[in-house]
């Protein structure tokens, strides 16, 4: 009961922040959060509670997002209508993939997720007909105002965490975590594990292709070096599993928050701080270190990941009575 009351509290609490925060710079970084909670949350399901360790989301995010982009350039239909097409569009490719790569486990299968990635990207990238190719796709947003984009993401982390904490509290996800577990153990009691892999990847696939069905509609623009990015997407989504805490329901959404702040922490030079401080003394070597900063979020990303692993290896969610009782002892030795 407490747990559904301080969902229900960070629902409320995130469905009144565009009201209250009238600043699009942060509006904007709410709704990143709010997409890469779906991207996590999807993540966490297929490697958390399967065991599936995956590098396949930029697939999956790219599928979804061309579907809503080509809807726009080829049909002239509505690139909303990718929401709805662009999960379906993921699972697609994740299936047959999926299908074939499955007979592989540990690292042979995350290398395969890994092939996925680029060959997509270059499919991509070579047909230039029907992709744009290297130019990409450019639509029109639908909407000037940035809260019809922040209700629609945050729609869509909503309904993806309740969908996803169904599943793993269904007999679909005691399967998932069995297969986790021992997956020889789980065909020996005569659990199908392929078809409940299939199932988990089918659902993660579905959700990572909706984040970039909104990706296409929010950003107007996506081209295969960005959508089919390893490093911006598969990366991004495995480390905001990890910090999170693998294999719980609200993970992802601790995860995405912290990397979300990090990285626009360091692209933003702590803010606009360090440049500030430059301005104000005139030294030239806080000149120098706020451009170091601006380009280096992923040394931010390493140390976030290192200490996480080091000090909580089940992640901020997974290793929470942990944090808890060490913040207690301290109030209690004050």
């Amino acid at each position: 009961m407490k747990k559904k009351l301080v969902a229900l509290l960070v629902l409320a609490v995130l469905a009144f922040f565009p009201l209250v925060v009238k600043d699009n710079y942060y509006r904007h970084l709410m709704i990143l959060f709010l997409m890469w909670v779906v991207i996590g949350s999807a993540w966490n399901l297929i490697a958390g509670y399967t065991g599936q360790v995956s590098f396949g989301d930029a697939a999956f995010f790219g599928s979804g997002a061309y579907a809503a982009g080509l809807l726009s350039t080829h049909l002239q239909v509505s690139a909303w209508w990718g929401l709805a097409i662009g999960g379906f569009v993921a699972v697609a490719v994740g299936l047959p993939f999926g299908w074939i790569c499955f007979r592989m486990r540990g690292a042979y299968f995350a290398l395969a997720t890994l092939a996925l990635n680029e060959v997509l990207r270059h499919a991509a990238t070579i047909a230039e007909g029907f992709t744009g190719g290297m130019v990409g796709i450019l639509i029109m947003p639908s909407f000037v105002s940035k809260v019809p984009y922040y209700y629609v993401a945050l729609a869509l982390a909503a309904f993806s965490m309740l969908s996803i904490h169904w599943v793993v509290h269904a007999k679909p996800g005691y399967y998932f975590v069995s297969i986790r577990e021992d997956q020889d153990a789980a065909e020996s009691l005569g659990i199908d594990t392929h078809f409940y892999k299939m199932l988990s990847l089918g659902i993660a696939a579905f959700w990572t292709g909706v984040a970039g069905a909104l990706y296409m509609n929010y950003m107007g623009f996506i081209d295969p070096e960005v959508v089919f990015s390893l490093h911006d997407i598969s990366i991004m989504a495995i480390l905001v599993g990890i910090v999170g805490g693998v294999g719980t329901v609200y993970g992802p959404m601790v995860g995405a928050f912290l990397m979300v702040t990090v990285q626009e922490l360091f692209r933003s030079g702590f803010f606009g701080l360090l440049k500030y401080l430059a301005i104000v003394t005139g030294s030239d070597a806080l000149g120098v270190l706020a451009e170091a900063v601006t380009g280096a979020h992923v040394l931010g990303f390493g140390i976030l990941v290192v200490v996480v692993i080091l000090v909580l290896p089940n992640g901020i969610v997974g290793d929470w009575p942990k944090i808890r009782k060490s913040v207690f002892r301290m109030k209690t030795a004050v």
